[in-house]
């Protein structure tokens, strides 16, 4: 009788006994170099960020990483830096006007063409 390992095999409940199933091989391969990369990325974001005055990992500290890391660099859209809700609506109203004056002036410089 062999000896199951937790990696390679999960015990499946709800059934009227237990029974042991392999795990995808994939998930097995893919789960140390994801907890690998998580603790680089953690490790590296206090080195560099204001965690060790803290003692503490903040999400600014990942953000920043992101950021300004070019290894880090592909996260920047998961990891975007906070902004305020305010700032954010200030932003987008300024953005619809630049677009609403664009499409005026391309009107009136259609206009003129035709005459």
């Amino acid at each position: 009788m062999g000896v199951a390992t937790p990696s390679l095999q999960r015990s499946s409940s709800g059934q009227s006994g237990q029974s042991v199933t392999p795990l995808p091989v994939a998930a097995i391969l893919l789960d140390l170099p994801a907890e690998l990369f998580v603790q680089y990325l953690a490790t590296y974001s206090y080195r560099h960020g204001s965690g060790k005055e803290k003692q503490s990992l903040t999400y600014h500290d990942l953000s920043n990483t992101a950021e300004e890391s070019e290894t880090f660099q592909f996260l920047a859209d998961i990891l975007p830096k906070k902004i305020l809700a305010s700032k954010y609506l200030k932003m987008l109203k300024e953005k619809q006007e630049e677009e609403e004056e664009e499409e005026h002036n391309h009107d009136e410089e259609s206009d003129e063409a035709e005459s």
